[in-house]
């Protein structure tokens, strides 16, 4: 499930899922070429690189509950704030504006990126099945060490940290109902959420220099949205 809807994968198999993938992507080089301009395909192989990279990341932190903070904050940078960076910048490149006003819309996407996978992060703690469109737990299944996972391993009793440290490093929901108790008791689900709000007001800040608009307004909008979704 993705979304709450079945995965390509499941429905047409994975050699047609990987060719359609193959189409959209080598599609997607046509479009950057027909805009014959430079700092758009810059941008957007350098975001290729980069999530590619994030993905990595992710992988080699799976089963380590050594991971910090630092490396999770860096490796959600990578792998989903790129992406994000890269389509509310191209906008303002593609709009022809200065360099000042790309930045700042870097800055933006970069910042609610981060916001979104932190509460899709939190969700997966948090939420249903049905809501969220996904199984509750798949993170822990996978052994990844999630923020609200890390900082419930970190501040829970011995017996709870314990627990979902040997749970990072095997993997499995034998323990989901326990380690949902120590998350909930530690306030990691609250915790990460103020960090998603966070950098939502620095994604709102970067705003500033742009004129009021109603384009502006649904910028703004999408912040706001960013950490109260549910889904």
């Amino acid at each position: 499930m993705r979304r709450g809807r079945k995965t390509a994968n499941i429905l047409w198999g994975s050699p047609a899922s990987v060719l359609v993938g193959d189409f959209l992507y080598s599609k997607a080089f046509q479009l950057m070429v027909a805009l014959e301009n430079n700092l758009v395909l810059e941008v957007l192989a350098d975001a290729t690189n980069v999530i590619a990279e994030g993905e990595v990341m992710q992988l080699l932190s799976c089963n380590d509950p050594e991971t910090t903070e630092k490396q999770y904050l860096n490796t959600i940078q990578h792998k989903t704030a790129k992406l994000f960076e890269a389509a509310a910048g191209l906008g303002a490149i593609i709009a022809g504006n200065c360099e000042d006003k790309i930045l700042s819309m870097n800055a933006y996407g970069r910042h609610i990126g981060t916001a979104f996978q932190l509460i899709d992060d939190a969700l997966d703690y948090e939420s249903s099945s049905e809501t969220l469109g996904k199984n509750i737990g798949d993170d822990l299944a996978e052994g990844k060490p999630t923020l609200p996972l890390l900082y419930a391993m970190w501040n829970g009793t011995e017996q709870e940290s314990t627990i979902i440290r040997e749970t990072i490093i095997s993997g499995g929901l034998q323990h989901l109902h326990e380690i949902k108790d120590a998350i909930k008791s530690t306030g990691a689900v609250r915790y990460t959420l103020k960090l998603a709000q966070s950098e939502a007001t620095l994604g709102l800040a970067a705003l500033e220099v742009l004129p009021d608009s109603l384009f502006k307004m649904a910028l703004k909008e999408l912040a706001l949205f960013s950490t109260v979704r549910k889904s």
